[in-house]
């Protein structure tokens, strides 16, 4: 793969098809790849990436505008998740290994049955804006999809071309240096080359986080495809806080003030910002709200785009909402600084726009007359990818009805917390029901991330030479197993 370090022009529909057609050609000898060579490629990639650091961030803080700190810790955690997604390969648990020997006098009677996940193929991530290392071109989908043993073209996002550039040089270098099959790794830059990607015969999967009206034209695509592929979209969230009145007696300033910091990192640029926080009427934080918040300096989004879809969010939120407890500065773009509307609950619920997700410096608080009122309004959001609830311990079995609900509506529900970070575990949840996610049964973050690139396939009574290693009855490669029902570790 031929990239160039300066920024690149869109790929063309004819590279783009030869692009493809390598990633195809890639995916039975990737599959087939011992697990311990899969890992290490995974793991090549994340020490090339490490060993090439002080090149990146620098590069990446040019066309982003986010701080040094920032980007070192990000990119601290994308090679992190590169070895976690190593380590889950070696463990072999996510082929999910099952056998069922033959029963003969069973009614009916049972054939030998083996099962297991095998790869989907050549696999399109959309890179997204807001974290250029951890969900662009070698981040979490790219990870997860390797993992799986797919090969992977990726989308460059246009806000760090760039970066997206030298990135995919240093991935595609590692993994044929480790020794990956040609055409395991590739890059396109440009809306037509990953449309076209998309609509590629030979394509078997997408994964993309970004906006919602992007995010559902691609999933579109994919659906409306002559072979309709799985499209793993993160698109919007407002990601609600539900606070009680006891919480707001207990500790109502710390509260405001942890909630502004959340809600402001990073400039709102996060998909689990919390853009709404519900609290009691009479909660009396007005003032500290609006304090922390003018306390909050304003400071660069990603980009102009960005910023020109904040600012159009923002004046229609800011139209409908009852109050303006603190209005942002305008300054010139992509500058921005935080503001913090405040309406009624029943506005809210007149006014749906209120529930939008406008991705940048911007919150809603919304006040509640009755804790009796949280239930039925929990139960007419849409779906999210987190819901919060802050509240003291002796109110636990009282609002196990509410936590019921949010669970119903949302990926991740937290109890006393913040969900504005997302930690990269085998238990993370990061998805939800739509529009938080076009696939509420998958997870974008963590260990489960590489069940997205994957399907079942049974064999049926084969010889047990001819199954693959993972299924035979010796087990060479010593996998965790479910036999005649019992799970073998």
């Amino acid at each position: 793969m031929t990239i160039t370090t300066h920024a690149p022009t869109d790929t063309t529909a004819d590279t783009v098809d030869a692009l493809v057609t390598a990633a195809a050609a890639a995916a039975a000898p990737l599959a087939t790849l011992p697990l311990e060579r899969r890992a290490a490629l995974l793991d090549a990639v994340a020490d090339a990436i490490d060993a090439h650091a002080d090149e990146l961030v620098p590069l990446a803080q040019e066309e982003t505008h986010l701080p040094l700190p920032r980007l070192t810790g990000e990119i601290a955690r994308t090679t992190g998740q590169l070895r976690r997604f190593a380590g889950v390969v070696r463990d072999g648990a996510f082929l999910e290994a099952v056998v069922d020997h033959a029963v003969p006098d069973a009614t009916p009677p049972q054939p030998d049955l083996r099962r297991m996940l095998v790869p989907l193929g050549p696999t399109l991530v959309f890179s997204a804006s807001n974290f250029p290392f951890a969900f662009s071109v070698a981040g979490g989908d790219t990870a997860s999809a390797l993992a799986a043993g797919c090969p992977v073209v990726v989308k460059a996002h246009p806000g760090h071309p760039r970066l997206s550039v030298r990135t995919a040089e240093i991935v595609h270098d590692a993994l044929t240096a480790a020794g990956a099959p040609e055409g395991t790794f590739a890059l396109v830059h440009g809306l037509e080359a990953g449309v076209r990607a998309l609509e590629h015969p030979l394509l078997r999967a997408a994964a993309f986080t970004g906006s919602t009206s992007a995010g559902r034209m691609l999933f579109d695509i994919a659906a409306a495809r002559p072979e309709p592929i799985p499209f793993y979209g993160e698109l919007g969230s407002t990601n609600p806080v539900f606070v009680t009145r006891d919480a707001v007696t207990a500790r109502g300033a710390e509260l405001a003030e942890q909630y502004v910091a959340s809600y402001t990192l990073g400039a709102g640029q996060f998909c689990t910002k919390p853009g709404l926080l519900l609290l009691p009427a009479g909660h009396g934080l007005d003032e500290t709200l609006a304090t922390a918040t003018r306390a909050v300096e304003g400071t660069a989004m990603l980009n102009e785009s960005l910023h020109a879809g904040f600012v159009d969010g923002l004046h229609r939120l800011s139209a409908r909402s009852g109050r303006v407890l603190h209005a942002g500065a305008d300054g010139p773009a992509p500058s921005s600084s935080p503001t913090l509307l405040a309406a009624s609950l029943d506005q809210v619920r007149a006014e749906r726009v209120l529930l939008d997700e406008c991705f940048g410096p911007v919150s809603l608080v919304v006040e509640y007359d009755d804790e009796s009122e949280l239930v039925d309004f929990a139960a007419e959001l849409d779906g999210q990818l987190t819901a919060t609830v802050q509240a003291e311990e002796h109110e636990a079995a009282r609002l196990a009805p509410l936590l019921a609900v949010l669970a119903d509506r949302a990926g991740r529900v937290l109890w006393n917390g913040w969900p504005t970070g997302v930690a990269v575990t085998w238990a993370m949840q990061h998805g939800g029901p739509y529009p938080a996610t076009t696939s509420a049964l998958h997870t974008a973050v963590g260990a489960s991330a590489v069940r997205r690139f994957q399907r079942p396939v049974c064999f049926q009574d084969l010889p047990d030479q001819t199954l693959p290693e993972a299924l035979r009855e010796d087990n060479p490669l010593q996998l965790p197993r479910r036999v005649d029902g019992r799970l073998i570790l």
